[in-house]
């Protein structure tokens, strides 16, 4: 059996990555700050361990892998925040808040799991990163810049371990009817309006992000390392075929 931890497993996207795993025959460790939602999860999927734990403290995050026990063959670093306004109306405070969480929360957890992979020499790490992180949208403040520092993140982490044994790559989610953005697409127009601007005309689902986390952690992708896959439909490469011809 292979083990996995995620963060930010409580809901959403990673709920949906944890689900997947264990159907896949791995053991997962689902961490996050909702133990409520943790417990339940628990109580619905096999050879799960619900962990409270907090990615901007390396200390909780030091008993989360104690908790969890064995060294994870792939961990997935799906916590993050978006906080929604533009730069000057969200201070500081919260700027800070969306970069420790998305960004040095990847980098609290993949610390402490690198640290037990390099006595195994091997496993895989992949970081979640975003569209935003490579084209930055209007008012979701510091989300944009932490999303951008993990893919470069990923690609360190890539240089770095990769002589361990241990694979570094992160994924870009586009427009996902789930997690943070559920809210958004709860209006009916949006939803219209979004998923037509997707060049295969939906909106992705929380599935199609964990179907991409299992390409990366697979034998079949053994040889991609310090790769950012984006999974958007397409995208971000629509941006000349949105614009008026006439």
């Amino acid at each position: 059996m292979k083990h996995a931890i995620v963060t930010g497993a409580g809901k959403g996207i990673g709920k949906e990555i944890s689900e997947h795993l264990n159907k896949n025959g791995y053991r997962v460790g689902m961490i996050d700050i909702d133990d409520e939602a943790l417990e339940n999860n628990s109580k619905i999927y096999k050879n799960t361990v619900a962990i409270k734990g907090d990615v901007t403290d390396e200390e909780s995050i030091k008993k989360a892998f104690e908790k969890f026990g064995e060294t994870p063959d792939l961990l997935v670093n799906n916590a993050g925040i978006v906080i929604f306004g533009t730069l000057d109306e969200q201070g500081v405070r919260n700027f800070k808040k969306s970069i420790n969480i998305s960004l040095v929360g990847s980098y609290i957890t993949s610390l402490t799991a690198i640290k037990r992979m390099i006595k195994k020499g091997s496993g895989s790490i992949i970081n979640m990163s975003s569209i935003n992180g490579i084209h930055p949208g209007p008012g979701t403040g510091g989300y944009p810049a932490a999303k951008a520092g993990i893919i470069s993140l990923t690609q360190q982490m890539a240089i770095e371990w990769g002589h361990y044994g241990i694979r570094v790559n992160s994924i870009s989610p586009g427009f996902i009817d789930a997690g943070m953005s559920k809210p958004i697409y709860a209006d009916p127009k949006v939803r219209e309006l979004r998923g037509k601007s997707v060049p295969i005309k939906r909106l992705g689902e929380a599935k199609d992000i964990a179907n991409a986390v299992l390409f990366l952690a697979s034998e079949q992708a053994s040889y991609i390392n310090g790769h950012n896959l984006v999974v958007d439909g397409g995208v971000i490469n629509s941006v000349i075929a949105q614009l008026p011809r006439e």
